[in-house]
């Protein structure tokens, strides 16, 4: 498809995986695919409406945790629990919690690395470079504010596959 992978792609075996822009479905393929040609498996989260038979059981093959939006449960501590009982976990999360333009984004990546105290790894998607550039890593600070401040820096230049429904 033309995509390469550039920057630090030593990261650790446990970290939460904070992938921008996410502006089509399209984002899930294309990081799938450069996920897999680098050897790696990653979860990610993914409304709990798309999993329905048969797809929820595609979704569960690739990956997918199914997450329920209307309720208030600890998403935070279960993938904290997660983290602590195995070796190797990663889940990659998209901040803006939408395809839409959304400047606000979703804080829930942040507190799961947080509270697991794993590494956040800051990955775009640029569609005109054709690039998944493995920005940095960020280790929780307690300081959210600040911290998204440099995370949202990363993604300054990239474009999306919708560049018009990106916000940060």
């Amino acid at each position: 498809m033309g995509w390469k992978v550039v920057g630090k792609t030593d990261y650790p075996n446990k970290c939460v995986i904070c992938v921008a822009p996410h502006t089509s479905n399209m984002d899930l393929i294309i990081g799938l695919i450069v996920y897999t040609a680098m050897g790696r498996k990653s979860y990610f989260l993914m409304k709990k409406e798309w999993f329905f038979f048969p797809m929820n059981l595609i979704f569960k093959a690739i990956g997918a945790i199914p997450v329920d939006r209307s309720k208030k449960t600890s998403l935070t501590e279960q993938l904290a629990k997660e983290f602590a009982k195995r070796d190797k976990f990663q889940v990659a999360v998209t901040p803006e919690g939408t395809r839409k333009p959304n400047p606000d984004w979703k804080k829930g990546f942040y507190y799961i690395a947080l509270e697991a105290k794993v590494p956040i790894v800051v990955v775009a998607l640029d569609y005109k470079k054709k690039e998944a550039d493995f920005k940095k890593i960020i280790i929780p600070s307690s300081d959210v504010d600040t911290d998204l401040k440099e995370i949202k820096k990363c993604y300054i230049g990239v474009t999306a596959k919708h560049p018009e429904q990106f916000a940060y």
